[in-house]
Parts: structure tokens; C-alpha cells; sequence
């Protein structure tokens, strides 16, 4: 009986003890270094650029930009609504969280097409540039001047010909709390 009290009182003390080990833990979160946006001769972009974490791209690209063309002014030309799922050939989007601050990110698009969308939506961004890379080394530059643009969809690039676009790359930030950006590529 001794021992069964023993035991019992035994545990009822380190039980706690275990309990409170377990709720002192912190977890780190580690981010990777920040630093300046790294730019080819012939960027149009003439403004000091944020500093940066790069996320890698998920797939290397195939391209790198050879030729830039003249830079496009955003227009916040806003798109009432998305076109329907056959003439979307192509989405994919990336979430950014405030602790994040200025990101920078690649998607990987390898299609053709003749229209992009920027879609930003579960919150607003601010986006500096959005770098488009088509196949023949040819980068359109859209400078959105580290405007707040609010959750919509909109029309970020329109190339009639039917361009096939290697990669998109993107600078930008949640201006809330958490806020997902995707690009669409139309047929």
C-alpha cells in the first residue's frame, strides 16, 4: 500500500514538471537572408529596389533575360471576372505573410499564350515589378511602383501574338496580415 502511495505521489510530481518542459519550447522560425534585388544591364527600372528574401524558384528556368524592352506602367485595369476554366491554360500562385516583408519569387510558366492575369486576393499587396521572361530571352518589365493594390483580378500583360512566356518574376509584399498572389496564363 506504501509503495502503490509512493508511486502515485511520484508521478502526480513529475507529471507537471513534464508538462511544463513541454510549453517552454519556442519555435524558431528561421528566414533566409535578406538582400538587394539582383538585376541584368538594361533593367528599365531606375528606383532603388527593395531589399528582399528570394524564395527559389520551385522548377530552374530555362531562360534568362537577354533583352529588355521598354517597361509597362501598371494600370490597375481591373477584370470583373475570371474567364471561364478552358480558356485558363495555366495558374499558379504563391502566399506571403507580412513577417516576410518584400519577397521575391519566380513562377515557372513554360506555356503559350497571349494574355496574363494577376490575381490578388485573402488580402492586399504591394508589388514593386513583375518581370515577364518569354522564351527568346525578350523581358517585359511592369512597374507597379510599390503601390497597394487591393484583392481583384487584373490585367498585368497582353501579347496578341502569342508568346510562349518562360518565367515570371515577381517583388512584392502583404500589406496585410497574409495575402496570396497568382498569375493566369489565357489561351
Amino acid at each position: 500500500m506504501k509503495r502503490i502511495l509512493a508511486v502515485c505521489l511520484l508521478m502526480l510530481a513529475v507529471l507537471p514538471i513534464a508538462t511544463t518542459s513541454e510549453a517552454a519550447r519556442v519555435r524558431v522560425v528561421r528566414h533566409p537572408r535578406r538582400t538587394t534585388v539582383v538585376v541584368h544591364r538594361g533593367f528599365p527600372i531606375r528606383r532603388t529596389l527593395p531589399h528582399v528574401y528570394v524564395r527559389a524558384p520551385r522548377v530552374a528556368f530555362r531562360v534568362a533575360p537577354r533583352v529588355f524592352l521598354p517597361p509597362v506602367v501598371f494600370g490597375a485595369a481591373v477584370v470583373a471576372t475570371l474567364p471561364a476554366p478552358e480558356v485558363r491554360l495555366w495558374r499558379e500562385a504563391e502566399v506571403l505573410d507580412r513577417e516576410d516583408d518584400w519577397t521575391e519569387f519566380t513562377l515557372n510558366v513554360d506555356r503559350r499564350g497571349s494574355k496574363l492575369l494577376l490575381e490578388v486576393d485573402k488580402g492586399p499587396a504591394e508589388i514593386s515589378f513583375a518581370e515577364v521572361v518569354f522564351e527568346n530571352g525578350e523581358a517585359q518589365v511592369v512597374d507597379f511602383s510599390d503601390r497597394p493594390h487591393r484583392q481583384g483580378v487584373y490585367s498585368l500583360l497582353d501579347f496578341k501574338d502569342g508568346r510562349k512566356v518562360d518565367h515570371v518574376r515577381i517583388v512584392a509584399k502583404a500589406a496585410g496580415a497574409s495575402t496570396e498572389i497568382a498569375l493566369h496564363l489565357l489561351a
